[in-house]
Parts: structure tokens; C-alpha cells; sequence
């Protein structure tokens, strides 16, 4: 099946011969045991790298005053940083499949900090918006962890790594805008930027010390080039891939359209709540953390098909909850719950999969599904935001649906017809 093909590229036919030693060096074969510690070192990298590309979205106004920032000019702080992350994840992400993963990690993180110094520095908007969208760059250094860890992870526990590791990526993105917040209220926005720095140089410091040389050398060196050339290749010949691309860039559009505009109606009467009830809110998505390392273990018993189909459902029954929230805050605990819950099973679930399709090409494969992820990100943000302006909030959660059970029916009509490997497939 196209899992246990040892191909890695067009560029280099003899992969066949030693596709396997090849894989022994990647990822693909006998893999590192991980200590839990190590795991958790994972999470924690990931989670404080991906803080930093929604740090900005509770400064915007603050920022925008203290740098005399038009209002388009503030908007395009949370774009380039989106841009920037978008690029990074097609141009940086495949590095660690050709280098040493551990180097690869250590000097992204190193530059991360040079850049979230200059932002906290920063006293043009022309050198803010350079820095966002270099430091959304250098964020990527999220999915070059997911990779390694994936690939040092055994197969038969590689699920239960990733979901792990997930669930730190999952906190990461719940917290940054709290921590933020409170940052900014005792010592002014910049503290934040300077603060992730000191975190990410410490982090720096600690993966080098602690993470094994992993030197992931395909069966022909690729020059860059052929490289990018290859994820393309990669996409275009594995269904299993296109799929579950598709899954993600369709999950997490409903993800946004959630998240982009819950605020609006939270924030007007009748509710009128807080920014800082806002926020509290968004921290019962922390189950989405549970849901993550829960998918992770069902992947390995086999149960992919399975876990996929369930989530999804539960992605389409979310939104009933959610549109009576205006009546019942209840209402939104169980939306946001169980939304939260299906996406990062999901999301979890496409990550271990397409990752033991070609373990030696984990990277490439990991940034080229997470292009998905931002296209659907995007796409879900910016329509949210247009609808509930012309339609409310009802036309909102009926978008929402649309494209969950858009999720759903392309899971029921590929679930038979779409190989998926297995720990046993892939060890």
C-alpha cells in the first residue's frame, strides 16, 4: 500500500534499494525509546513556540497607540505574522528531513530570539511589521519539533507522541493571549516579546543539551530545490495525504470560524462581556490538550478510521450548542468543549498518519499538511468575520456546520478507499 512505499522522491529512483537504511536514519526505522520527560521538553517547546504568533491579537490596540499605527497598519500585525508562519512551513520545515533535526531546532530558536528582541524594540511600525513576519517565520520551529519527535518516537507510540506534543502546541495557543494580556497590564506590551525571548533562549539552551543528534539524510542528498520540488511530489501521488490534508484545511476552517468571531457576540448585549471574561472562555478549550493525547493512544491501538469518523461528528453537533449562546453561557462551555475536542483528535490523528506514510520525509510532510491548516485558518477567519457583519451570529454557526459536515461526508466517502498505515505497517 503507498504507506510501505520506500520512495522518498522522483529525484532519486534508487531509494528503493536503500529506502530502508535510509529510514533507520530518518525516523522510518528502529526508533530512540523517549523518556516522558523528554516528551514533555517537546510539548513545552512547542507550546512556547506557537504563543508567539497569537501574542499580538489582546495588543493590537495598545501597539497601534504607542506605535501612531493606523487601524489598517495594526491589522497588518496579526496578517504578516500569519504570512510569515505560512511561508516557513513550506520553505523551512522540509530542512530537517536533509540536516541534522537538532541543529535545525536550536538555530531557528537562536534567530527566533534575535527577532523577538527587534520586536520588542521596535520603534517604527515599518521595523514591528518586520519583525512579526520574520518572527511568524521562525515560529515554524513548532512543526520541526512535532516532526522530530515523531520520528524518535517508536512506531507502535508514535500516536501517543504526537498527541502529547500536540497538546503542548494546544496550550500554547490557549495561554499566549492571557499571558499576554496580564504581561502587558503589569509592564507594558514589549515585556511580552522580551519575556518570550528569554523563555526561547533558555529552551534553546535545554534542547541542545538534552535532544540526540539526528541526522535525517535522504537516500540521495537533495539540493533545496528538489527538496520543495519533492513535497509538492509527495502530495501529488498519496491519496492517504490528500485526504487528510483536505480533513485539516476543513477542520480547522471550522476552528476559525469559531474562534475568529466568538468574540462579537460575547461582547454585545445582551451578554456584554469583558475582555477578560472573553478569555476565560477560550481557556475551556483547554480540553481540546486532553483530546489530543487521547486520539494519540487510539491511533496506535489502529483506530484511526474510527476516531476521525466519531470527532467528526462531534465537530457537527457542536454548533448546535453554540448558537443559543446569547441565551446560555452553558450552551457555549459544551459547544467550545466539544469542538475543541474534535478538532485536536482529528488534527492529531492526520499528523500520525500521514507521518508514517514516509517517515524520511517526515518533515516535508508535517509543513506541507500544516499549509493546509493556515489556508483553512485564513479561509475561516475572514469569512466568520464578513458573515456575522452582514447575517450575525446564527449565519456564523450555520457556516460552521456547512463545513463540518463538509468534513464529515469527505471522511464517510474515503474511509474505505484511503490505505492507512499502522504502527505494525510502519515499523
Amino acid at each position: 500500500m503507498p504507506g510501505d512505499c520506500e520512495v522518498v522522491t522522483p529525484e532519486a529512483p534508487e531509494a528503493v534499494k536503500t529506502g530502508r537504511a535510509a529510514a533507520a536514519r530518518s525516523g522510518g526505522g528502529p526508533a530512540l525509546a523517549l523518556s516522558r520527560g523528554v516528551v514533555l521538553l517537546f510539548a513545552v517547546a512547542c507550546g512556547a513556540a506557537v504563543a508567539n504568533v497569537y501574542f499580538a491579537q489582546p495588543l493590537l490596540v495598545t501597539v497601534g497607540h504607542d506605535l501612531a499605527m493606523s487601524p489598517a497598519l495594526v491589522g497588518g500585525v496579526v496578517t504578516l505574522t500569519h504570512v510569515g508562519y505560512g511561508l516557513g512551513l513550506f520553505f523551512l520545515v522540509p530542512l530537517g528531513d536533509v540536516i541534522d533535526r537538532r541543529r535545525l531546532v536550536v538555530a531557528q530558536q537562536l534567530l527566533l530570539v534575535a527577532a523577538l528582541v527587534a520586536v520588542a524594540t521596535a520603534h517604527t511600525s515599518a521595523l514591528l511589521l518586520a519583525g512579526m513576519a520574520v518572527m511568524g517565520l521562525l515560529a515554524v520551529v513548532t512543526q520541526t519539533l512535532v516532526a522530530f519527535a515523531a520520528s524518535l518516537a517508536p512506531p507502535s507510540q508514535r500516536g501517543r507522541v504526537v498527541g502529547l506534543v500536540t497538546s503542548g502546541v494546544v496550550l500554547g495557543i490557549l495561554l499566549s493571549r492571557s499571558v499576554s494580556g496580564v504581561l502587558a497590564d503589569l509592564a507594558g506590551w514589549r515585556s511580552v516579546y522580551l519575556a518570550s525571548a528569554a523563555l526561547t533562549a533558555l529552551l534553546a539552551l535545554v534542547l541542545h543539551r538534552t535532544l540526540p543528534r539526528h541526522r535525517a539524510l535522504p537516500p540521495a542528498p537533495l539540493r533545496y530545490g528538489q527538496l520543495l520540488r519533492s513535497t509538492v511530489t509527495l502530495f501529488a501521488r498519496e491519496r492517504t495525504l490528500q485526504v487528510r490534508a483536505l480533513l485539516g484545511l476543513l477542520i480547522f476552517a471550522a476552528f476559525s470560524t469559531l474562534w475568529s468571531s466568538i468574540a462579537l457576540p460575547l461582547s454585545e448585549p445582551p451578554l456584554a462581556l469583558s475582555h477578560t471574561a472573553i478569555g476565560v472562555f477560550g481557556l475551556v478549550g483547554a480540553a481540546g490538550a486532553l483530546a489530543a493525547a487521547a486520539a494519540g493512544r487510539l491511533n496506535d491501538r489502529g483506530l484511526s478510521r474510527q476516531t476521525t469518523g466519531i470527532a467528526l461528528a462531534l465537530l457537527a453537533v457542536s454548533w448546535l450548542p453554540l448558537a443559543f449562546i446569547r441565551t446560555s453561557l452553558w450552551a457555549l462551555v459544551v459547544g467550545v468543549i466539544l469542538l475543541d475536542l474534535a478538532v485536536q483528535a482529528v488534527h492529531v490523528t492526520n499528523q500520525t498518519l500521514i507521518h508514517a506514510l514516509h517517515p524520511e520525509a517526515g518533515s516535508r510532510l508535517i509543513g506541507g499538511y500544516m499549509v493546509f491548516y493556515s489556508i483553512g485558518s485564513a479561509a475561516g477567519a475572514l469569512a466568520a468575520t464578513s458573515l456575522y457583519a452582514l447575517a450575525g451570529w446564527g449565519a456564523v454557526c450555520t457556516l460552521g456546520a456547512v463545513i463540518s459536515c463538509l468534513a464529515l461526508v469527505l471522511w464517510a466517502l474515503t474511509r474505505q478507499g484511503t490505505p492507512e498505515p499502522t504502527a505494525d505497517a510502519t515499523g
